[in-house]
């Protein structure tokens, strides 16, 4: 194709005309009419420069098929002394080929080198195991000061020295005090214990590394330890510092206690943590804060002078603590006026920083969703009952089972009205809720922070759990009992068992005949789990227990039988409107029955 005469025509330059043809050029030549003929092999032309022509006149291109292997056309020139010359023109296809082959070389390394940078990093992944993967900040800028944490003020100020101590250590130097190498925040789940990092993060103004405990083990030995060394290097290189370790109980845990040993790995990583925090180096100028929910499964080495030298009580807020957290989660919220802030502390007792949040923001999506400007009260009830005890369920249709659900409600409803030691009711319903709730009975919280209840209070709770039992035998008869009793059921035998063995009320005296230690610590209680009082006096726990819970269920019986047409009156209120509140309940009581020191009780309660 290179040497075609098409070819070599389309490439021609625009100067050159073709005026002659091969036999034309030969006949010239013999007639001695062509001064100079030049030809061009790559492209199978001659270029011809008559006679009698100016020199800068372009010469005609004559097409040849043999290149510069043209007999006749040589000898003929040579016998007329015709100037010949052979000038190959730049081959284009060989630049090409030229080019498109420098291409594929060059793809071809960049692929190469592509494959041995991964090829590498992997290596380098591996052999980067050991380093520290925490998060670093100069200057951490989580936007979270000490003014937006509220409900914990005790923890604040705690940890607001060990900010002034980073910001000012010569006010604390000049009277000898030494700053702390470590502080465990300890609480439950919720309460506040990472926001409180990051607000040392914000307030502090100095480096600050966090890293949760379970980065440190991985399945390859000697990571974790790897790792922990690593960090405090970097860390004693940005001294002062702050390191922050969440759940730390991943890494902490107790050496030794496991079923058939320990966990090696990770008991290496620990003593690791341990020589970093208080070994033969010192690690001055670094301060770790940890965080954990679990402190009784800790190593008692971790929480020894020295290494945590404080440990900070994140506890469930109290009233002014619950009512500083509303008003923080309320800055951005759109509230009604006569929504109380005071009010919703009181009902909310036992909430977390976390559990007060997500119900404002709950009664927030109930506002958006039923379309209205701002939050009311009754968003807020309704996002109150969500977080405590479920989502709203489509109500049961008019049947026998939503008939025994309202009989069993208005019976804890009943005796909580009708027993002096109980907290007045909030509402009474039979809306099923999420969790296989069929209705709930809902009292009113006293909003005291530390409560201590007396035998009384306590044998009126049990009578109360059993008055959903109790109105489905009086009313119905013991064939018809149902199953939704069964938490009250569990809950009663619970709360008994403890005042046999822990509160020491009963017949068996001021006896604690079991420590109530809680869950067990595989490997170290379970291997030590021993009966803690003899086979008789167990015995003797039982029938104690079943009389309390008999007695209990007897009395709230009598109240349902001696009752029965107020009983039948609420049932067929509810059954009607499915939701009863606390005062038409109680105004519903009061006609039936002359309860003058019950209702001055739960007006000073409410």
């Amino acid at each position: 194709m290179v040497g075609s005469p098409v070819l070599a025509q389309g490439n021609a330059p625009k100067e050159h005309q073709q005026a002659l043809s091969y036999s034309d050029l030969l006949r010239k030549i013999e007639a001695s009419e062509v001064n100079k003929v030049e030809i061009d092999p790559v492209r199978n032309v001659a270029l011809v420069q008559l006679k009698g022509k100016p020199r800068d006149t372009a010469p005609l291109e004559v097409p040849l098929f043999l290149g510069d292997r043209n007999p006749e056309l040589v000898a003929l020139a040579r016998t007329k002394n015709v100037e010949l010359s052979v000038q190959p023109s730049t081959d284009g296809s060989a630049v090409t080929g030229f080019i498109l082959n420098g291409l594929l070389i060059f793809v071809l390394i960049m692929a190469l080198l592509m494959f041995l940078r991964r090829s590498g990093g992997s290596s380098g992944q591996a052999m980067s195991f050991g380093k520290s993967r925490a998060r670093f900040q100069m200057e951490a800028k989580t936007g979270i000061m000490f003014d937006d944490v509220a409900g914990i003020e005790e923890a604040k100020e705690e940890l607001q020295e060990v900010v002034t101590f980073l910001k000012k250590p010569e006010r604390f130097t000049a009277v000898g005090a030494k700053i702390p190498k470590g502080v465990l925040l300890v609480g439950p789940p919720g309460t506040g214990k990472t926001l409180l990092a990051r607000a040392i993060a914000g307030e502090a103004g100095v480096p600050f590394f966090s890293i949760s405990g379970s980065e440190f083990v991985e399945m390859f030995v000697g990571v974790g330890a790897s790792r922990v060394r690593d960090l405090f290097k970097k860390a004693k290189e940005n001294a002062p510092c702050i390191i922050f370790i969440d759940e730390i109980d991943a890494v902490g845990r107790q050496r030794g206690a496991g079923i058939g040993g320990g966990n090696d790995e990770r008991e290496q990583t620990l003593n690791q943590l341990l020589t970093e925090m208080d070994g033969f180096e010192g690690n001055t100028g670094i301060i770790i804060i940890a965080a954990t929910n679990r402190p009784d499964v800790l190593d008692s080495a971790l929480l020894r002078p020295g290494r945590f030298d404080r440990q900070v009580m994140v506890d469930l807020p109290t009233y002014k603590g619950r009512l500083g957290i509303l008003e923080v989660h309320a800055r951005n919220k759109k509230l009604e006026p006569e929504v109380s802030m005071e009010a919703i502390a009181r009902r909310t007792p036992g909430f977390s920083g976390a559990e007060l949040a997500n119900m404002l923001n709950e009664a927030a999506i109930l506002t958006a969703r039923r379309r209205k400007d701002a939050i009311s009260g009754l968003e807020i009830d309704d996002a109150i009952d969500r977080v405590t005890i479920g989502l709203t369920l489509t109500p049961l249709l008019d049947s026998k089972k939503k008939r025994l659900i309202a009989y069993h409600e208005i019976g804890h409803a009943l005796l909580m009205t009708l027993l002096p030691h109980t907290n007045p009711l909030d509402k009474v319903t039979i809306i099923p809720r999420s969790g296989g709730i069929g209705g709930f009975a809902k009292p009113l919280l006293s909003g005291e922070d530390m409560r201590i209840d007396s035998r009384s209070e306590i044998l009126d709770r049990i009578t109360v759990s059993l008055g959903g039992r109790a109105a489905e035998e009086e009313v119905f008869g013991h064939d018809e009992v149902t199953d939704g009793a069964a938490g009250d059921v569990r809950s009663v035998a619970s709360i008994a068992r403890q005042m046999v063995t822990i509160y020491g009320m009963s017949d068996l005296g001021p006896i604690a005949l079991e420590s109530g230690g809680g869950e067990v610590f595989l490997g170290r209680d379970l291997m030590n789990q021993s009966s803690e009082c003899s086979e008789e006096m167990a015995t003797k726990i039982d029938r104690q227990i079943r009389e309390i819970v008999f007695r209990c269920h007897a009395e709230a019986r009598r109240l349902i039988k001696e009752n029965r047409p107020l009983v039948d009156r609420l049932a067929e209120v509810l059954l009607d409107q499915e939701t009863i509140e606390g005062d038409q309940f109680r105004q519903l009581v009061a006609e039936y029955a002359d309860l003058p020191e019950k209702q001055e009780l739960a007006a000073h309660n409410v």
